[in-house]
């Protein structure tokens, strides 16, 4: 079974629109979803979650169709955590125990203070005197205790300090451990992604560009960095984007496979296929 399954979904909303979103995430995975603002991110989860209803296409969710009557139960495998901890700010940690607890049916009282602990958040103060990082620590560890299976998080490692988001992410990798649990996380710290996820998918201007493994997409590509001369030899279908640099040579991004013998190319980082796919488009 697929965690999320997105079929030719199209939602209009004023002057922007996301259109014919083709979209899966294989149970057991984690997909970043990459995207400059604006470019359909959260619209993308909002639809995914049931917070909006497409004008057309499919959306199922762990097997349910996000327009269901059972959707509504699907709902208690799914953790959310959007980018702050949207609880009361006047409660504390041992408040929001008991909330979540009478929300979830399988809320975990023993592992969320656990999670407590090890983030030493402190217990009885109230949310609204916690730092950001701490905040976001309480909204992670209530969405990971009942027992999700599915993990969508919206921004939810922005404006963290390096040290918090390593926290955050190894949080992450420990959650997927089990083979029936999946994460969606859309991201702009492209590095954090890179180093914790198996899919990369790429949203630009309402249109999903592409959703390839992680790996796959370093390996299609790579950077070329040598004299003009060298670079015409190389097949004009083969480049994704070029411009000088500087020193009277070339840069550019190529597919590797199509590339002559004898040329040494650099590996790609995801931020380097993103950023020279949309430079890329401009261009033409």
């Amino acid at each position: 079974m697929n965690a999320i399954e997105m079929k030719n979904v199209n939602k209009a909303l004023g002057d922007f629109a996301i259109q014919n979103l083709d979209f899966v995430l294989p149970e057991g995975c984690i997909c970043g979803l990459v995207g400059e603002n604006g470019a359909g991110k959260s619209t993308t989860i909002r639809l995914i979650m049931g917070a909006l209803r497409a004008d057309s296409g499919e959306i199922g969710v762990l097997g349910t169709d996000v327009n269901s009557s059972e959707f509504i139960g699907t709902k208690q495998d799914i953790g959310v955590v959007l980018d702050d901890a949207f609880f009361p700010e006047v409660l504390n940690a041992s408040q929001i125990r008991r909330i979540m607890r009478n929300t979830y049916v399988n809320w975990n009282d023993a592992l969320f203070d656990s999670y407590i602990r090890d983030f030493s958040l402190p217990v009885s103060k109230p949310i609204k005197d916690y730092s950001r990082g701490m905040r976001m620590k309480l909204a992670i560890a209530a969405a990971l205790c009942h027992d999700a299976k599915l993990l969508v998080l919206d921004e939810a490692t922005a404006g963290l300090d390096p040290i918090v988001r390593d926290e955050v992410l190894d949080m992450l990798n420990e959650f997927t451990r089990r083979e029936d649990h999946s994460i969606l996380i859309s991201s702009h710290i492209i590095s954090d992604l890179e180093k914790l996820c198996d899919y990369i998918a790429f949203i630009h201007e309402g249109k999903l560009k592409f959703c390839e493994e992680k790996d796959v997409l370093i390996e299609k590509y790579g950077i070329f960095a040598g004299t003009n001369a060298q670079f015409r030899t190389i097949d004009s279908d083969a480049v994704i984007y070029s411009e000088s640099n500087g020193l009277g040579g070339v840069r550019a991004m190529v597919l590797r496979d199509r590339i002559p013998e004898g040329i040494q190319l650099e590996k790609c980082s995801v931020e380097d296929v993103i950023l020279n796919t949309v430079k890329g488009e401009k261009k033409r």
